[in-house]
């Protein structure tokens, strides 16, 4: 797997311009992801005169599974797009939480948040990347269990600093190895993570007995390292379920 780069120096535009892309970056949630629109565009929000829009990316896995992802983007970066579908890109940013408050219940939105974009011509010979970074710290107890085909799983939820002093809580899910080793870690530990971000389907049964479908997303985990400042012995465990 390409590792992310921890600062992306320059980049080219579709002109050939080069543009610094450093200071947008916050080094501690890092997404970079190619793949193909399969939703175009749409309007979301506006925030200090600044339009903000949605759409979703499809990226499929080394089997037969895609993985289709939201993602958001200002106005600044479109220019002179008014359509995006079926267009491949290269995105460069970060994995983002919100609040949004729906039926009496807070719910939590996640999301791409795109600092930089390129549009891919030929797409021949186009590789398709997800690839995610995050620096942060557990903030709620780890869920150890089993699925119905015996693979060990760990839930955990990472709570990643940005700036304002802002936190995105993101979910992130560990196997195998890594799933036995995060079964005891404890909120506050220091963790940095490498994996994908995925996207799963699931039914949700309402109180009207109405069933849904519904998708989730959440942090593939395939290495994981204790931060040194965590006042344990530095490790880092690679995922033996990928090998």
């Amino acid at each position: 797997m390409i590792m992310i780069e921890k600062a992306i120096k320059e980049h080219k535009d579709n002109k050939g311009e080069v543009r610094v892309v450093t200071e947008h970056l916050v080094q501690n949630n890092q997404v970079t992801i190619v793949g193909k629109v399969v939703e175009d565009i749409k309007f979301s929000h506006r925030v200090y005169g600044e339009g903000f829009y949605t759409f979703l990316v499809e990226i499929p896995r080394l089997s037969e599974i895609s993985d289709t992802l939201p993602v958001t983007i200002s106005e600044r970066l479109l220019a002179d797009k008014k359509e995006l579908l079926n267009e491949v890109v290269e995105i460069q940013g970060q994995f983002r939480s919100y609040n949004q408050y729906d039926q009496g219940k807070n719910r939590l939105i996640l999301t791409i948040f795109t600092l930089d974009i390129k549009f891919l011509e030929n797409q021949d010979e186009i590789k398709y990347v997800n690839q995610i970074f995050l620096d942060g710290f557990i903030c709620k107890d780890p869920i150890y269990r089993t699925t119905p085909f015996g693979r060990e799983i760990t839930d955990m939820l990472l709570a990643v600093n940005r700036s304002y002093h802002k936190s995105d809580y993101i979910p992130c899910i560990a196997w195998g190895r890594n799933a036995k080793y995060a079964q005891y870690l404890k909120v506050g530990d220091h963790l940095k993570v490498w994996g994908r971000i995925q996207s799963r389907s699931y039914q949700k049964k309402l109180e009207s007995g109405e069933v849904i479908s519904k998708v989730a997303y959440e942090v593939s985990i395939s290495k994981m390292e204790i931060d040194q400042d965590n006042n344990k012995q530095d490790e880092i465990i690679n995922d033996l379920s990928n090998s």
